[in-house]
């Protein structure tokens, strides 16, 4: 079985509701059907399991032409037998998520959560996942520090270029194209690729360090997106930024069974499924997806972010993405951005369970530091060894500068 959790909302009976779900995403319809034999209901209809009342809204998640509350609210858990879906993302999507949303009479609906059986583990899932990201970037420990390139557009190659070298000289792990930066006129990636890249190379000539560099080879055409692939590779290059919800589901299955290189996924569009509360999808139910097809780094925000995501939703992905679909090889590197610069290290730390395991990406953060990126960096990787030692950032700036530059500018 394949089980889903809606969240239903309705003016009227929400058990009414997830059993005309069940019945009109599987085998039935608005009437009886002389086709709709016990033997067919065995074989493909989907059943309701539970159902969980929740606190009533006193108004409706979507207009409600009757206007008749209170709304009822429910999380109603669905099977689907594995033989009516198979192990098909299109037909998942089509039978337990689109659907829904047609349905008459909700006043909100949104997927919570869908638990895949075991067959699912066909789908090749990370192809690098956290170990990978780590042996890339040669950062055996401790959270691996990112940088992007700002500003996120307008820049020629061989500007961009000079920001990379600079970003390596301070020390940092992996720097990216902005999700917006592609293949635009005034920087097509090929040229791109041909300035970064000699750069990556001086670089680890001279250190030893290998700075992973994420180039943006998003294209609606697989066939373009793939000559974007194979020409990072063909230079040297070991990442990609993948605009997941651009490129679509079968251009990242078209990509992952080609790809050579560390998949870094912007999840940008996420929020039009997930900012009304009353409707679309959780990030739980979201990721799992995604982590299926192959998405080895993904993005979710952090702690005190300048988007509209709260704290708690935060961390809810990030253990959404530390908790094992089929096994540990299956969990992606959570990338925690969005105006991060060091200060919320000790609360990130702390909330997601105390692990390391993760991508700590600053923009403006390291960038705008007053003594300078080299700074910035510096500031950033102090502000993880106070957190890692239970240490309030106030205090250890004292002894630490950088810290303490950042703090009297941000904090």
């Amino acid at each position: 079985m394949i089980r889903v959790t809606y969240r239903i909302e309705t003016g009227g009976d929400p058990e009414a509701i997830a059993t005309k779900i069940a019945a009109d995403q599987s085998t039935g319809t608005f009437t009886e059907l002389p086709g709709e034999t016990e033997a067919v209901r065995a074989r493909c209809a989907a059943r309701v399991e539970s159902l969980t009342m929740l606190e009533p809204a006193a108004t409706p998640s979507l207009p409600d032409p009757d206007g008749r509350g209170p709304y009822h609210r429910a999380d109603a858990v669905v099977a689907f037998p594995l033989e009516a879906v198979g192990t098909d993302i299109a037909a998942l999507m089509t039978i337990m998520i689109n659907g829904v949303f047609a349905v008459r009479g909700v006043t909100g609906i949104r997927v919570m959560d869908i638990d895949l059986p075991p067959a699912w583990s066909c789908h090749p899932g990370p192809q690098f996942g956290i170990a990978g990201s780590r042996r890339l970037m040669g950062v055996a420990s401790g959270p691996m520090i990112a940088s992007i390139i700002k500003p996120s557009l307008g820049l020629l190659p061989e500007e961009t270029a000079a920001v990379v070298r600079q970003l390596c000289e301070a020390g940092v792990d992996f720097i990216k194209d902005d999700e917006k930066l592609m293949s635009p006129g005034y920087s097509p990636i090929e040229d791109r690729i041909k300035a970064i890249m000699p750069v990556i190379d001086d670089h680890r000539q001279k250190t030893g360090k290998t700075v992973m560099y994420a180039f943006g080879i998003s294209s609606a055409d697989p066939d373009v997106m793939m000559r974007n692939h194979d020409m990072v590779v063909a230079a040297g290059g070991n990442a990609a930024v993948v605009n997941i919800n651009s490129v679509g589901y079968g251009g990242m299955t078209f990509l992952r069974k080609r790809s050579a290189l560390c998949l870094h996924a912007h999840r940008n569009g996420w929020d039009i499924l997930t900012r009304h509360p009353g409707l679309g999808m959780e990030f739980k139910a979201y990721q799992k997806i995604w982590r299926l097809l192959g998405v080895d780094q993904f993005q979710i925000n952090g702690i005190r972010a300048k988007y509209w995501e709260p704290d708690e939703s935060f961390v809810r992905s990030f253990h959404d993405l530390a908790t094992p679909l089929f096994s540990d090889a299956d969990r992606p590197l959570p990338v925690v951005c969005s105006g991060q610069w060091g200060g919320q290290a000790v609360e990130t730390y702390q909330r997601t369970g105390r692990t390391l395991d993760l991508m700590y990406l600053g923009g403006g953060g390291i960038h705008g530091h007053p003594m300078g990126a080299g700074a910035g960096v510096t500031a950033i990787r102090q502000a993880w060894e106070a957190a890692e030692q239970d240490i309030d950032l106030a205090t250890y700036a004292r002894t630490h500068a950088e810290l303490a530059a950042s703090l009297a500018k941000w904090g």
